[in-house]
């Protein structure tokens, strides 16, 4: 007979799943749009009943025995919010008790009257499998069913206080039925990791003076089959062609968009519904961990989307879980999202909150990840927000702050980094709320970086004017330097801005075809000699020409033509040029890592800034020519006097630019320029970025 692992380690038999039958009671969905150690934390095998109570209810044939993970520590850390394992607890568990093998079931429905559990083993019948509910009134259900194990398809059936009778997937399944299908599946996350350098080495690689460059994914959309152009690549696959490629690439992370179980597809993964399992749509969780793992071992950091801002209202899902609003809040106006018409997390509730931070450690824990990317943390900073008046009800003190909410994400944070050190959190947040990535015990977030979004709309719009008209808007693309270290920014170049009719990061660049490929390759310059680390959305570094489209592959035809081939060339340039300047990267959130040489030039529309790193010998002139008017002899100043090269020039030829700018070494003179005693004459290729460091 086949063996297993038992989640102890312990060889076991293995059990023989029946035959998977259609689950008649999975619904179609319906959603609206839109610590660290190297295994799994292992459950302990059980000898005798657990120390914890627990009150049978009646069920047929007595086939659900008494048994217990939680103990009364446990129940008190879940009750006040604390407990930041509950994965370790609640869910399906494929363990030994009494010497049989079985899976372990707990669900928290403190407003039932009746749980148990139905699946293809007991052919869905709901007075089977009665689950015992504690004596503390914890509102958890728990029990050992013998014989079931890896692979069985799983609800829970709840019959609410009121009577209502329901049929729910569980919120801490680890893997899920592929969509339309709604059941659970027992599974668990053991691996068996081959990634220890990285993680030995991961607090050097994630470090904020260290170059971070993100490449922003849709697993579904970066390429599908070519035999099967509907059919995914697995995780598996993928880890023969994305880790190749971003590696090739020279980006230093990857960032998958929301890789949780979901059930509506066009929502790109921000409608979750399976919070602890990888979706099924892409393969199982460990073909998931060898995606991660073979990032690793090429030293690229994974970064997860983590979406705690709302949640759909499928009724195989979280919404009145129990019958009630358990996990969602119950005033319409805290409770409802109008942008996405779905539910928003009762934040105030403590095993809620237990529930939402012990899903971020999980994904830290379980999978290795290396940071977590949190969505639209506006929309829960701010009680107000899309709403209009009378919408929405203020704070205790008057204001439009979701207190709740703030607190959580300063708990969240303090548990991340507490557990996790090395790890960086990031957040999707739009407004000039104070502090988002500054440590709680200074009053921040706690958030490691937040994404410049007004950075990435200002530099947007600017690049889509004409270059005629730029030097009436200088103030836009200058502006950023005025805030740029408030907080620790990310510059995002994302999904967002290449979709619903916005047009892809070429189509916004203004003039003929090789203007806008200039001004591409300008842009992109720009965003990585700019304070700040990097994330560009897939298909910006081929500049592709159609907008993001999450139902197909990306145009990867299009790197046939040699312009294309050199917007690419140049990402695989800059992300070089960033790695190895560490003027780029080593003070990319200290206002004394960045000097303005001239930014005032609008009639020119010309920029001219220096980066600076620890060392002066490392410090580098930028010089940024917004028209395609090229200049010669274009006087500089410079830090120092003495030989200056050109180090990186995105006119050049094999970018398919014109090949205009600077060969030779240039000599420094003693002309006073931009308040300098010394300076250059240089050549400005057309719509050109040139970069120069000082030669011996």
């Amino acid at each position: 007979m086949a063996k297993k692992k038992t989640e102890k380690g312990k060889e076991a038999p293995a059990l023989k799943p029946e035959a998977k039958k259609t689950n008649s009671a999975a619904t179609a969905a319906k959603s609206g749009e839109k610590a660290a150690s190297s295994k799994a934390v292992p459950a302990t095998k059980e000898k005798k009943a657990s120390t914890a109570k627990a009150m049978p209810v009646s069920n047929v044939n007595n086939k659900v025995e008494p048994y217990s993970r939680f103990s009364d520590f446990d129940i008190g850390l879940f009750r006040s919010g604390k407990h930041y394992r509950l994965y370790d607890k609640l869910g399906s568990h494929v363990l030994e008790h009494n010497g049989i093998i079985g899976t372990y079931f707990s669900v928290w429905a403190p407003n039932a009257q009746y749980v148990s559990v139905i699946g293809n083993f007991n052919y869905w019948d709901r007075g089977t499998h009665a689950l015992n509910a504690r004596w503390d009134s914890s509102g958890i259900w728990e029990g050992f069913i013998p014989n079931v194990g890896d692979g069985e398809v799983y609800k829970y059936f709840i019959k609410s206080s009121s009577g209502e009778e329901l049929e729910k997937s569980d919120p801490f399944a680890l893997r899920w039925e592929e969509p339309p299908r709604t059941a659970s599946i027992v599974a668990d996350t053991y691996y068996e990791w081959k990634d220890t350098q990285w993680m030995q080495d991961r607090h050097e690689h994630n470090a904020l003076n260290k170059p971070f460059s993100v490449y922003e994914v849709h697993i579904g959309s970066w390429a599908r089959n070519p035999e099967s152009p509907d059919a995914f690549y697995t995780y598996e696959q993928l880890a023969d062609k994305l880790v190749p490629y971003v590696k090739e690439m020279g980006f230093t992370h990857v960032e998958f968009m929301p890789i949780a179980e979901h059930p509506y597809y066009p929502s790109w993964g921000y409608q979750v519904s399976g919070y602890y399992a990888a979706s099924s749509r892409y393969g199982t969780p460990k073909q998931l961990m060898l995606l991660i793992e073979r990032f690793h071992q090429e030293g690229i950091g994974v970064i997860l989307d983590w979406v705690p801002s709302h949640f759909p209202g499928d009724a195989h899902s979280l919404f009145r879980f129990d019958g009630t609003h358990l996990y969602e809040h119950e005033d319409v106006r805290k409770g409802f999202h109008p942008d996405w018409k779905s539910y928003i997390f009762n934040y105030g509730r403590n095993e809620v909150r237990a529930f939402l931070i012990s899903n971020a450690l999980f994904w830290l824990d379980r999978y290795h990840a290396d940071g977590l990317r949190v969505d639209a943390v506006a929309s829960m900073l701010y009680l107000d927000y899309s709403r209009n008046h009378g919408e929405w009800e203020p704070n205790q003190y008057g204001g439009n702050e979701n207190l709740e909410a703030i607190s959580l994400l300063k708990e969240f944070n303090e548990a991340v980094y507490s557990n996790f050190p090395d790890v960086q959190t990031i957040a999707e947040e739009s407004t000039s709320f104070t502090g988002v990535s500054r440590p709680v015990y200074t009053g921040g977030l706690g958030f490691g970086m937040k994404w410049m979004m007004g950075w990435m709309h200002d530099t947007i719009k600017y690049f889509s004017t004409d270059p005629i008209f730029r030097k009436y808007h200088h103030n836009q693309i200058t502006f950023s330097l005025i805030y740029a270290f408030t907080e620790n920014f990310m510059l995002p170049f994302s999904h967002d801005e290449v979709v619903y009719g916005k047009g892809s990061m070429l189509r916004k660049m203004p003039g003929d075809e090789w203007q806008q490929f200039a001004n591409l390759r300008l842009v992109y310059s720009y965003m990585f000699t700019h304070p700040g680390t990097k994330l560009l959305f897939m298909g910006d570094e081929i500049a592709q020409g159609t907008e993001w489209d999450y139902s197909k592959s990306l145009d990867w035809y299009v790197l046939e033509y040699p312009n294309h081939k050199g917007v690419q060339e140049i990402v695989k340039a800059l992300n070089k040029l960033y790695k190895t300047e560490p003027a780029l990267y080593e003070k990319a959130f200290e206002g004394s890592g960045f000097e303005w040489i001239d930014g005032g030039n609008s009639a020119d529309s010309v920029l001219v800034y220096t980066r600076k790193g620890h060392d002066p010998k490392n410090d580098l002139v930028i010089v940024l020519n917004m028209t395609p008017n090229p200049h010669h002899n274009y006087r500089v100043g410079v830090p120092d006097g003495g030989n200056w090269k050109e180090i990186f020039n995105s006119d050049d030829e094999k970018y398919w630019g014109s090949g205009m700018g600077n060969p030779k070494m240039v000599k420094s003179e003693k002309v006073s320029w931009h308040g300098r005693p010394n300076s250059v004459c240089v050549t400005l290729p057309p719509l050109g970025a040139v970069v120069f460091k000082q030669s011996k």
